[in-house]
């Protein structure tokens, strides 16, 4: 099991749409080699170093945490049904209720569209909000998605 690293008053939650099996098998989030959520979080600003899976934990030191949508571990993100993404996004949304981070940063375009029953969803700040949570939908750092490929220049 991956569980969240949340605490009240974070700058940001990003929010995967569930775990791999790497992640499944080691329980840290985001734990495959491919996946580059680790390099893209250094890279924007976010640490001061690039972590590595198992010190998950360090996030909370620049107030950011993790979660994600559906519990359940699978190869592709695409076998999670839609109905599991919409139950997701009704537990997501308490627990932004209950943790009121700045911003919540949900990892997927199709993610956040199935989980907030929100259509034609555009990468960036959305208007909808949790709260005084601000919304962002940004790409999959998932190795198997093709949408973003965190490389600059």
């Amino acid at each position: 099991m991956v569980e969240d690293i949340l605490a009240p008053g974070l700058r940001v939650v990003f929010c995967g749409i569930n775990p791999g099996l790497s992640s499944a098998g080691t329980g840290f989030p985001f734990a495959h080699p491919a996946n580059r959520f680790w390099k893209v979080i250094y890279q924007a600003g976010f640490t001061d170093r690039q972590l590595k899976p198992q010190e998950a934990q360090h996030l909370l030191d620049y107030r950011c945490g993790v979660t994600k949508l559906v519990d359940r571990p699978t190869v592709q993100a695409n076998e999670v049904s839609k109905q599991e993404l919409h139950a997701g996004g009704r537990k997501l949304i308490e627990k932004i209720e209950d943790y009121q981070p700045q911003a919540l940063a949900i990892l997927g375009k199709q993610a956040y569209e199935q989980g907030f029953s929100q259509r034609g969803a555009q990468w960036g700040k959305q208007t909808l909000t949790i709260g005084s949570t601000q919304i962002w939908v940004l790409p999959n750092p998932s190795g198997l998605s093709r949408v973003f490929t965190g490389e600059t220049g």
